[in-house]
């Protein structure tokens, strides 16, 4: 089934501080801008798609695609480290949007939607996020390739990438320390994926403060808006 050009779809990104939605068109341009409010808390799933329902009333859309910060699988929630895995562990996500929105869902995790919509769609691309914690997407030539929760995975000493550079770590290290760190989290994936080109996402991007090799780009989180459109057409196939 085709997208037809003039639906809308209405993208979430659901994040361990704050929820946001914008409405976008076929192509990924932006119909109505983007709007949030504070992730609830505790971040229940009722909590979290009570939010939902608020952010969005006054929005119009067709169908609806949403990043978590999780492993999903097929719609539903296996992980969700920082909005507590307990809560969240084989909630169908897709399932519990459709029917509180009445429109059909799709759910990725959020790195990976963001990642759709910064790839220039040639050779193998990484992209990774500096938000609340590390999310990592991977893609060869524009095709999303299966999620790994590379945040939890120890990084140094008995420190996760999460515990290391994540959100909490900026603020307790301070910015230059966090610097060194994050500079040799890159020297870690430059060597272990050997990525054509590095995209750098999430709201802690722009605290990055020493000179970048060619084939990394920081980029914003309104660069990768499109994103949501570009799950559609991928799982399409348009």
């Amino acid at each position: 089934m085709m997208i037809e050009a003039y639906e809308k779809i209405l993208s979430l990104d659901i994040g361990g501080t704050s929820i946001k939605a914008a409405t976008l068109d076929r192509d990924g341009k932006m119909v109505q801008a983007y709007k949030k409010l504070p992730t609830p808390i505790p971040s229940t799933p009722d909590a979290v798609i009570m939010t939902i329902r608020k952010l969005v009333k006054d929005f119009n859309y067709d169908k609806i695609a949403a990043g978590f910060p999780g492993y999903i699988k097929n719609g539903i929630v296996l992980t969700a480290p920082n909005l507590g895995t307990g809560a969240w562990a084989n909630i169908n996500l897709a399932k519990k949007l459709h029917e509180t929105l009445g429109k059909p869902a799709r759910v990725i995790n959020d790195a990976d939607m963001q990642g759709l919509g910064l790839i220039s769609g040639k050779g193998f691309e990484m992209v990774v996020t500096l938000g609340t914690g590390f999310g990592t997407a991977f893609f060869k030539n524009g095709m999303l390739l299966p999620h790994l929760e590379i945040a939890h995975h120890p990084i140094k000493k008995d420190k996760t990438y999460d515990e290391y550079i994540g959100a909490k770590a900026l603020k307790e290290a301070g910015k230059e320390k966090w610097n060194k760190r994050v500079k040799y989290v890159l020297t870690v994936l430059k060597t272990v994926f050997n990525y054509d080109t590095l995209y750098i996402g999430g709201g802690n991007a722009v605290k990055i403060n020493f000179k970048l090799d060619n084939d990394i780009r920081v980029e914003t989180n309104i660069d990768g808006i499109d994103g949501g459109a570009k799950l559609w057409k991928q799982e399409e196939g348009v």
